[in-house]
């Protein structure tokens, strides 16, 4: 599971065997949430964060958004292009 950034004590991070839509996992001490990233920033579930976690994450993500798809994107990217091989499709 790649983490793209730490920060303030949170983790993003994704699963190699993730799905669509994009979305981004954080983590820290207290918990774990996710957010739908591809278009607007959306809370999917929290588990433990705080409050004030939750609203830093947000921010967080809000300035790296771009960044986040760029990881994810090339991830996956990657990974269905050695799929498509690996089934003997180009």
């Amino acid at each position: 599971m790649p983490t793209v950034l730490i920060l303030f004590g949170l983790r993003f991070y994704f699963y190699l065997r993730d799905h669509e839509p994009i979305h981004i996992h954080v983590e820290n001490g207290d918990g774990e949430a996710k957010f739908e990233i591809e278009t607007d920033i959306v809370l999917v579930y929290n588990h433990g964060l705080k409050p004030k976690d939750i609203r830093l994450a947000e921010s967080i993500i809000e300035e790296n958004k771009e960044i986040f798809i760029d990881e994810w994107k090339k991830a996956f990217d990657g990974r269905n292009k050695h799929d498509e091989n690996r089934n003997g499709n180009k």
